[in-house]
């Protein structure tokens, strides 16, 4: 079957989204900057989201994290916290157990992005549930694409199985964890695969200076 093709952008859903980002934002991006990247959040999650229910919701959230990498890295007052960024390939399991384990244990003390080199359509339907007995919000987790701003504001990239397709910024700490994909395994299976993830946080958070 072929590919649905991407919903037509609703320019008159996105408007109020897009004033709130810029009142937010309000000094620092111009309102047109603010714009044309919701729009591009819209685009790019509208070519791979199965459920587009709340695909403008989601826009503004993928904008939120896009517009705050990048005024870290243009050196905005008040970014300072470490950030870490989990990448593999679709963004669905590996990467969304790490990031919300992370959050979970650094206590707002890290700042937190996932993104996937070619984002899957959906969470493993299993990860929500692990992370919720490992008392960690499994909430918001939803696949996003990798983008040229959260790679340049991360202090630390942890790629999970996405090779060479993560880009190389000079002067970031790269690391790789050789964790299994959850993508279609049983729930116990993905428990040792959570498990995996949180002993390799304990010993990153070991080395995080701010911590």
């Amino acid at each position: 079957m072929a590919p649905a093709s991407t919903p037509a952008l609703p320019d008159e859903r996105l408007a109020a989204g897009a004033a709130r980002l810029s009142v937010r934002h309000a000094g620092r991006f111009a309102a047109e900057t603010v714009q044309g990247l919701l729009n591009d959040s819209y685009r790019r999650l509208a070519q791979t989201a199965s459920v587009t229910t709340h695909l403008v919701l989601l826009a503004e959230r993928l904008t939120a994290e896009r517009l705050d990498a990048l005024a870290h890295v243009q050196g905005a007052p008040g970014s300072g916290l470490p950030r870490v960024l989990f990448v593999c390939t679709r963004n669905a399991g590996r990467s969304q157990l790490a990031a919300a384990l992370l959050q979970h244990r650094a206590a707002g003390k890290v700042t937190v992005s996932s993104a996937g080199t070619h984002p899957g359509p959906g969470t493993e339907p299993h990860v929500a549930l692990v992370l919720a007995e490992a008392g960690a919000d499994p909430a918001g987790a939803f696949p996003k694409p990798l983008t040229d701003e959260v790679v340049r504001a991360a202090d630390i990239v942890i790629t999970m199985g996405c090779g060479d397709a993560c880009p190389v910024v000079p002067g970031r700490r790269y690391l790789d964890w050789p964790v299994a994909d959850p993508d279609g395994a049983p729930i116990a299976v993905v428990r040792r695969i959570r498990d995996d993830i949180d002993a390799r946080i304990t010993d990153l958070l070991a080395g995080l200076p701010s911590i």
